[in-house]
């Protein structure tokens, strides 16, 4: 049987086989912020402002400014 961190807290829970990768949380930056424009361009602002600020998101965990990072100790 395969090993699979699932969605569960915990040490064997999600993000305990890694996380995503920079090029999933590249690819999130690119739709978000295209999400961002088409619903600005079709007037939804406050959707839009929501969408806008999730590819703010996904562009810190891409430059590496927020989750975790290589070589951190989560046991000290």
């Amino acid at each position: 049987m395969a090993r699979w961190a699932g969605w569960g807290a915990g040490p064997a829970g999600a993000g305990a086989a890694g996380g995503p990768s920079r090029v999933f949380l590249g690819a999130l930056t690119v739709l978000s912020l295209a999400s961002a424009f088409a619903l600005w361009r079709d007037g939804r602002p406050s959707s839009a402002a929501i969408a806008l600020a999730g590819g703010f998101y996904f562009a810190l965990r891409v430059a590496g400014v927020l989750g975790r990072r290589r070589g951190d100790d989560d046991q000290s």
